[in-house]
């Protein structure tokens, strides 16, 4: 079960807006040394907090929760030990690939098969908006419903970061430029100017007058929303929603050129070159240099077993 703890340091990792993973595991057979229940924190550096088993379950663990950070999708993992299948097949030792589970042979598991859920808990995208204009009020009101966090800048407050997902100027023309060129410099995924076709060209061209590259212009969405024929602020609100949306899921939705979308980072993964597990390439992974490259590892023994093979000095 969850320990006191482990629900603790849960609560604290979310309200920091960090990205982890909830390893639970929900069904061990003997003689495993973990219990039904048992739960553990996967942090994005691999870091693992508590307990689901030894160090060659901890990498299947690790490796796919990773993996569970980058596509947001919870997994159930089952880690089985070597004969449990008539045929080796895979690389990395996966043997069985379903949807919304993945079982992987650990070649070194010592006792019996584990089940573990991986359940990523990731912060909200948050999505910046300019203005106290009805229209940025409804972009205010109906982004949280999309899971997305919505904040108001008050005073130029906070600034557009390179972690946002979007930035919506709704302000008329208040503070639109600064803003504007401050989130293209932070390389925000979106961003959206609510203005008329002709406005919004006479924006662009005092930009570009200050020295704004056109490759970076050419990233403002103007009018901002996709074109839906939208009149009342919740409709403009709604169309503009989408295309963060769509920018969101890796979706080209404008008419012209396609928007930027976000490019998450893939886990850096590799494989163990004595068992041939799936590990995760990170630095709580053991591993060493050989040959200008560095090799990882799913735990000491196989380390120790290729340091023997390659008579490399300890």
């Amino acid at each position: 079960m969850t320990t006191g703890a482990v629900s603790t340091r849960a609560q604290e990792l979310a309200a920091e807006g960090t990205a982890f993973v909830v390893a639970t595991v929900v069904r061990a057979q003997r003689p495993t040394s973990v219990r039904a229940g048992s739960t553990a924190l996967v942090l994005g550096d691999g870091t693992i907090e508590g307990f689901v088993g030894g160090v060659c379950t901890q990498a299947s663990v690790r490796a796919y929760s990773l993996k569970a950070i980058e596509n947001g999708e919870a997994v159930l993992l089952r880690v089985l030990p070597e004969g449990s299948f008539g045929e080796q097949g895979g690389v990395g030792l996966e043997v069985g690939n379903e949807e919304g589970a993945v079982t992987v042979h650990n070649t070194c598991l010592s006792g019996g098969g584990i089940e573990v859920f991986l359940e990523p808990v990731l912060p909200a995208p948050r999505v910046l908006v300019v203005g106290e204009s009805p229209i940025a009020g409804a972009v205010l009101t109906l982004g949280p419903e999309l899971g997305l966090e919505l904040v108001a800048v008050e005073g130029g407050s906070p600034e557009p970061t390179a972690s946002d997902l979007g930035l919506v100027v709704a302000s008329h023309g208040r503070d639109e430029l600064h803003t504007l060129r401050r989130a293209l410099e932070a390389g925000v995924p979106y961003v959206g100017l609510v203005a008329s076709r002709k406005r919004g060209a006479g924006v662009l061209a005092e930009l570009r007058a200050d020295g704004v590259p056109e490759e970076q212009l050419g990233l403002i969405d103007v009018p901002a929303g996709l074109d839906i024929g939208a009149q009342t602020p919740a409709e403009i609100a709604l169309s503009i929603l989408a295309t963060v949306v769509g920018v969101r899921r890796g979706k080209a939705v404008s008419e012209g050129e396609p928007l930027p979308q976000v490019a998450a980072d893939s886990p850096s993964l590799a494989i163990d070159p004595i068992c041939g597990m799936t590990v995760a390439a990170v630095a709580s992974t053991p591993s060493l240099e050989h040959e200008g490259e560095t090799v990882y590892f799913c735990c000491e023994g196989c380390r120790s077993a290729f340091v023997a093979q390659h008579a490399i000095a300890s």
